[in-house]
């Protein structure tokens, strides 16, 4: 009995309308490659079904690092309570705001202004002044970038994230991680190259928008990894399953595959969907190893909060060890996030502060300085961040309110500066008022440090090159500054 798969008969006659059907696109990519100068090849817009469509890329200049990883801090953290301390602030609290620019989200719970409740203090030889509720990072602050003047264009919650993620307001657009693995592609063919670390409890404000691929091929979009349990569901081959039996099986699977796909040119989803059942096939025996934690010393679960010495530490921690094996793995980029949005501080702004530092500040310095250890550091973008701050006032009692005009992050490694301060906020921690770097800045920035050119890193969209910030309309610029 024959067990050669069907042939599937080829048509090779084309009237003029059928040719022209088929062909419209790939005379548009003739034209935009046209339009480009010669800059981006159409291969970059094309699809490789001959090979990894994720294979690694050439950059558009020499990089400071290759891989990321971003902390990323759901809610908008209080600047002028962990970070940017004002005096001014204190001296005048309980009383109006003096100004008349205030922008008040919820304007009817608007009250005086607020002082911070905790103690700051220099760290570190660069004498960074931080919070008594970051003792952690205050051990690296002579590694890292501190930014106190960021600024947004928005105050709501889902437009913010979309703007730090995506570079604009709209939904379903590409994420800056797609567009690093876009602009690279990856070093791995058995592990994910965009890998996203979330919380046992949930998912963050807006769900997978935050790591979606947009409007770019589908197989540059983050994949979602579990801290518990199995990383990917259905990932383990059955036990009654033999090796030769699993091998032959999955080259049955490739060939229909393929013939599905041969007929289905244009679908770039179907495409993402099989290259990701072949990377879980590769991942069977790889994805195991990268993510086991029983392989690290004592000493390393200890720095980053996982022994019983701490229970708050242990499930952030958990996530930032695995970040940094994926990345020593060769993974591109990195993010973990957290359930809901616990840094919006409505009510309850200090207890929530303690709470949400006792969890985070622990296994966030730990990340760096494993890293550094390892002679890693230098190579990997640490980025710690939310997507606004918060006001100098109180909202109700004791809670504090959205503000988009500034806030603060810090970034570490890759190329950026240590033990430096950009920027400053007023004396209330209002609005940036030194050195503003807004998010399309940022994007700019991290990109460079990636080898990316921000203006040259495109992709045709809507009859038009469309990039991550966008800068013939946001007028993006690196801020050099910030990188050593």
């Amino acid at each position: 009995m024959s067990t050669s798969l069907p042939q599937i008969s080829n048509q090779f006659s084309l009237n003029r309308r059928a040719f022209l059907g088929k062909s419209a696109g790939g005379l548009g990519l003739l034209a935009i490659n046209h339009l480009l100068g010669g800059q981006t090849s159409l291969a970059a817009f094309s699809k490789n079904r001959s090979g990894f469509p994720l294979a690694a890329k050439s950059s558009h200049h020499q990089p400071t690092a290759k891989s990321v990883i971003c902390l990323f801090q759901h809610g908008g953290p209080s600047q002028m309570d962990l970070f940017d301390p004002k005096p001014e602030l204190t001296k005048r609290h309980g009383q109006d705001y003096p100004g008349g620019d205030l922008e008040i989200h919820f304007d009817k719970q608007a009250g005086k202004l607020l002082q911070s409740p905790y103690q700051f203090s220099k760290r570190g030889q660069c004498g960074m002044v931080l919070s008594e509720l970051l003792p952690h990072t205050g051990q690296i602050v002579d590694d890292i970038t501190m930014v106190h003047s960021m600024c947004t264009d928005s105050v709501d919650h889902e437009s913010a994230l979309r703007l730090i993620h995506s570079g604009k307001f709209q939904g379903g657009r590409p994420t800056w991680g797609a567009w690093v693995l876009y602009g690279l592609g990856s070093d791995r063919e058995d592990l994910p190259a965009y890998v996203v670390l979330s919380d046992r409890k949930g998912l963050p404000v807006d769900g997978i928008r935050n790591w979606t691929s947009g409007w770019l091929p589908a197989h540059y979009q983050g994949t979602r990894i579990r801290s518990e349990g199995s990383p990917v569901f259905n990932l383990a081959t059955p036990p009654d399953v033999s090796a030769a039996a699993r091998e032959n099986q999955l080259h049955f699977l490739r060939s229909l595959n393929k013939r599905h796909l041969d007929s289905r040119v244009e679908n770039s989803d179907l495409e993402a969907r099989i290259n990701n059942f072949e990377i879980a096939a590769r991942m069977q025996t790889s994805v195991g190893e990268v993510l086991d934690l029983g392989q690290e010393s004592s000493a390393t679960k200890k720095l980053y909060g996982l022994d019983h010495s701490n229970g708050a530490t242990a499930d952030y921690g958990k996530r930032c060890l695995m970040a940094r094996r994926l990345v020593e793995k060769g993974v591109r980029f990195v993010q973990v996030y957290l359930s809901g949005q616990p840094w919006d501080t409505h009510d309850k702004n200090a207890e929530q502060l303690k709470s949400l530092c006792a969890m985070t500040d622990q296994p966030s310095a730990a990340l760096v300085m494993d890293l550094k250890q390892r002679g890693l550091l230098d190579s990997t973008i640490v980025l710690w961040c939310g997507e606004f701050g918060r006001l100098p006032i109180s909202q109700g009692k004791d809670g504090r309110d959205h503000n988009r005009h500034a806030f603060s992050l810090w970034i570490a490694g890759g190329g950026f500066r240590k033990g430096y301060v950009h920027g400053a906020s007023d004396d209330f921690g209002y609005r940036a008022v030194h050195d503003p770097v807004r998010v399309y800045d940022l994007h700019a920035t991290l990109l460079h440090a990636l080898g990316l050119d921000h203006e040259k890193l495109a992709y045709p969209h809507e009859g038009r090159l469309d990039s991550l910030t966008d800068a013939s309309v946001t007028q993006a610029k690196v801020v050099r500054p910030l990188l050593a």
